[in-house]
Order: structure tokens, then sequence, then C-alpha cells
């Protein structure tokens, strides 16, 4: 490896003015001590570009559980037990499911369905192979038509109803406990809060329904 080796002290006079250059003691200048103090000289400037990352600030979030619970909308669904849970008496137990639970039935009765309402009712599947034997089996018996409110009861009542095809629903939902196949699942519920108010529009006549304050109430929201 080539060096360069500087002596003690230099003097040199040029013109009329003297440079004197001083040195301490002598050091020897290799390849390695230029890279170092090369690097050393760059790192003032490299510290301009540099860049920290931004840390993220955790600030507490206040939850007010009683403005939420005002945002809240209550919503109205349409639960029909079949032919098949009304013949096997199941009634009491249905209903009992949603009241335990603390919806407000608002709507029930026990009714006989003509053919033009369950075609109405059930239109969107009319271009289903099932479509007439899913007409004649709503038609065959009297179903219990009911009305419930409360906040998320569409949703809730899904899940209180289980899946279409009760081997797949869970246990302890009305399906997952009392049925066993899709053409007799005991129940049906409105799928959405649209279709809620839609059905409960073409099951109840005008002056079915009964608008009431549940005593329960404050015991179930804040």
């Amino acid at each position: 490896m080539e060096c360069l080796t500087i002596g003690p002290c230099v003097s040199s006079s040029l013109s009329s003015k003297t440079t004197n250059f001083a040195c301490v003691s002598s050091f020897r200048v290799t390849p390695k001590t230029v890279q170092k103090h090369s690097l050393a000289a760059l790192q003032p400037a490299l510290h301009l570009f540099s860049y920290a990352p931004k840390r993220n600030v955790h600030r507490p979030r206040i939850f007010l559980p009683h403005l939420v619970a005002s945002m809240e909308e209550v919503e109205q669904t349409y639960i029909m037990i079949k032919p098949d849970g009304v013949q096997r008496g199941l009634v009491g137990e249905i209903i009992s499911r949603f009241e335990r639970k603390g919806f407000k039935l608002t709507g029930l009765k026990l009714f006989q369905c003509p053919k033009e309402l369950a075609e109405e009712h059930y239109k969107d599947l009319k271009s289903k192979p099932f479509f007439p034997k899913l007409i004649d089996y709503i038609t065959s018996d009297p179903v219990v038509c009911m009305a419930w409110e409360g906040i998320g009861v569409v949703a809730s009542a899904r899940k209180l109803i289980g899946a279409t095809n009760p081997l797949n629903a869970e246990p302890g939902t009305i399906r997952g406990d009392l049925a066993v196949q899709t053409g007799r699942n005991v129940v049906h519920g409105s799928d959405s809060p649209d279709n809620g108010k839609r059905e409960i529009g073409l099951w109840f006549e005008e002056g079915e329904l009964c608008a009431w304050a549940a005593v329960q109430e404050p015991w179930l929201i804040e």
C-alpha cells in the first residue's frame, strides 16, 4: 500500500510575505486515512438531506355511548312463522326468542296467505325453479305475521334466525335448533331495513300495528 510521509515542519519565503507551516507531529497518509477524513467532511452535508420518519402520536379517544346510541336508528323488520312452524307448535318458542332479546312487538296475527300476496312477497325468486313449490308451501296453512321494532333489529333478527339451510345454521339460532331442511326452515325474516318496511306494508293493513311504549326500554337502551 502506498503512503506519503509528512515531516515535522516546513518554512518558506515568497516575495515579501512569509508563510509558516507548523506541524505538531509527523503522520502517515494512506488511502484509508483519506477515505475516513473525506466521509467526516461530508457528514454535515448529509445531515441536511437526511429524512427522519414522522412518529405517530397516539391521542386518547373519547367514547360517548349515549351519543352513539342517539345516532342509531330504530328499525322495523317483518318476521313470519311459516306453516311448518305453526303446525309444529313452535309459535311461542319463536316469539320468545325475540322478546328475550329485547325487541318490541308492534304487530301480530294468524293469517291464511292468499296466492297473490305470496307471489308479491317472493317476487325476487320468481325466476327460480322452486318458485311454484314455494308458493304452494307458504299458502298451504296459516302463517304467523309479526312486526318487530328496535335498534339494529334487522341484522340482529337475521342472526337469531340463522342460515337459510338449517344444517348450516349455528346451534342456538332458531333454524339451527328447530329445523333440518331448507324447504322447511320454519321462519322468515327481512334482509334489509327497506325490505322490512316493504314487507310490513304488504302483510299488515292500516290500523293493525300498535305504537306503544315498553316499560323495559330504559333497562335495554341508555
